[in-house]
């Protein structure tokens, strides 16, 4: 190979890095900002700090996101909200029954977002909501509503199917969106000093939630509640 077709390749190869750099430099700086925020918190996480993490200087940071505050909102759509078109499919193509759509609810909600770095986000929201409105009001907007429309509809199936009965569906939702905040707030706060298996074991404990409420649903149970006050 001749000297200028080596330095053409060489170049060609640094600029290729570049371009490689500059395309991975977003997913960068999320993953950085994700691991600081859950870290920190969103008031004590500075945007100098995301920048030094992910390799990147403060106005590269800036480039991309132009705030700390959309810095976050892209951070909670990577990874949570970002995600509801694949559940809200998976609904619509579900084969089995009702009972088995909250199991599998229940557990790959756990596998995907509460054993993950972005359960963080959870904890971090109840806990500094109420010092910036205008985050909070995003993550009802894209986080909460949409997961409460997706559990009306698994739950409204059911009832449609002859499987539930709902007596309030407006309040039934927090039957199964409660017990997994409360697994959250359990891994960031005492678990997060406690040894692993303490206080809870994530499969055990959603699959007893998981079955306790279906027993609540069931058209089943109802049927065998009236029989027993009816030998009385």
């Amino acid at each position: 190979m001749s000297l200028s077709k080596l330095i053409g390749a060489r170049g060609d190869e640094g600029q290729s890095k570049r371009e490689r750099r500059k395309e991975a430099r977003p997913g960068e700086l999320l993953d950085a900002a994700l691991d600081l925020f859950v870290e920190k918190g969103f008031a004590a996480t500075r945007a100098e700090e995301v920048a030094a993490r992910a390799g990147v200087s403060k106005g590269t940071l800036f480039l991309y996101f132009p705030s700390k505050e959309e810095l976050f909102k892209a951070v909670v759509r990577e990874n949570i909200s970002g995600r509801f078109q694949e559940w809200n499919h998976e609904f619509e193509t579900f084969e089995g029954s009702s009972a088995d759509m909250v199991r599998y609810c229940m557990k790959v909600w756990w596998e995907r977002v509460g054993a993950t770095r972005a359960s963080g986000i959870t904890k971090l929201m109840i806990s500094e909501a109420r010092n910036f409105p205008d985050l909070a009001a995003f993550y009802q907007r894209e986080v909460i509503q949409p997961g409460q429309d997706l559990i009306r509809r698994i739950l409204q199936r059911g009832v449609d199917k002859g499987e539930f009965q709902v007596l309030d569906m407006d309040y039934a939702l927090f039957s199964i969106t409660a017990p997994m905040v409360f697994l959250i707030m359990m891994k960031h706060s005492m678990g997060a000093c406690m040894p692993q298996d303490y206080p809870l074991d994530p499969e055990r404990y959603i699959a007893s939630q998981a079955e306790t409420l279906l027993n609540g649903f069931s058209t089943r149970a109802d049927n065998e509640n009236d029989k027993r006050r009816g030998k009385k």
